[in-house]
């Protein structure tokens, strides 16, 4: 097995409150399974380093990346501090009604898109290698200039344009399996024809978008609710030859796993059979395409034993030809 994880070390301190669905505890719930699986001790490990806050211009505005950081120090005080300030101190800046900083978010987000950029550069150093980014916030959401839907920074996308740029690449595939429509990714990848996106999502559903697609890099899988995973598997069939005459050099994945049946978000009945399934059929198409290069990262995914299940499974899938 040749799959990397990559962590981040604030990912578990991003914390909005113990009703905030997008919570620590993903992350304790993945290890969990990872563990009892015994998928952690064959995986390798490595820690994310923060992204360049330079690289976050090639898919944000430079305008809203300096209003992230303005609004995050608003919620940088110590506990020291909150006390002494409480008047003015904002322990939460909100972006959006779903969306905040608070002290270690903005590291946290850092880390989360510099773990795409870590997991590229370490599968485009040799053949045959796949990477897993289990951070925290996610990213599918997160448009040119504007945070939603959990997501700060764009990390699918920032990890595409960095692999373009780094490696002089000339066509890099994602694939959004999230239950939610990226909105962000496909705003920001439009009409951009070296990035393929294939997308499939619960429709019509938050964010209320995605059916037609904007432009014609973009391939749309919209299922209605109650959608199984033998739906889902006819639906998406069309990718693989899509795929395939595209030829991409890197094969990115936004893993959202909240179009699981137990998932309380949505309402598509997937299972981890369904996902190692996908995953295998990637991991397929990267051995002939691109070397078996694959990059993955988490999105969605809410209930915490299905969430962990399913990683394992992807992972199993994605290391599997």
């Amino acid at each position: 097995m040749t799959v990397r994880i990559f962590r981040g070390k604030h990912g578990t301190k991003h914390d909005l409150g113990k009703d905030h669905p997008e919570s620590p505890d993903r992350l304790f719930a993945i290890d969990d399974q990872l563990l009892s699986s015994g998928i952690d001790m064959i995986c390798e490990h490595a820690d994310a380093t923060p992204i360049a806050e330079a690289y976050l211009q090639l898919a944000h505005d430079p305008y809203y990346i300096k209003s992230v950081f303005e609004r995050a120090a608003q919620a940088n005080f110590s506990e020291e501090e909150k006390t002494l300030y409480s008047g003015n101190a904002q322990t939460i800046a909100w972006l959006d009604e779903d969306t905040g900083l608070m002290r270690h978010s903005l590291t946290a987000a850092l880390e989360s898109a510099g773990a795409g950029c870590n997991a590229v550069d370490w599968v485009m150093e040799s053949n045959d290698r796949q990477a897993f980014c289990a951070t925290r916030p996610p990213g599918h959401h997160a448009t040119y200039d504007s945070a939603m839907g959990f997501c700060i920074f764009n990390n699918i996308v920032l990890a595409a344009r960095y692999a373009l740029q780094t490696y002089d690449l000339k066509r890099v595939a994602i694939i959004d399996f999230d239950v939610h429509h990226g909105n962000g990714t496909e705003q920001i990848v439009a009409g951009d024809q070296r990035i393929m996106l294939c997308s499939s999502f619960q429709h019509p559903f938050y964010p209320h978008c995605g059916s037609p697609v904007s432009a014609s890099n973009i391939l749309a899988v919209p299922l209605d609710a109650g959608a199984n995973g033998t739906e889902f598997r006819e639906k998406v069939q069309h990718w693989f030859a899509a795929l395939k005459n595209f030829q991409p050099e890197l094969i990115l994945i936004s893993a959202g796993f909240d179009a699981h049946a137990e998932d309380p978000m949505a309402h598509l009945r997937l299972v981890e059979d369904d996902y190692f399934w996908i995953s295998q059929q990637l991991r397929r198409i990267a051995d002939e395409c691109c070397d078996g290069r694959i990059v993955s990262m988490l999105e969605g995914g809410y209930e915490l034993s299905a969430l962990g299940r399913s990683v394992v499974a992807h992972i199993k899938g994605m290391s599997q030809p």
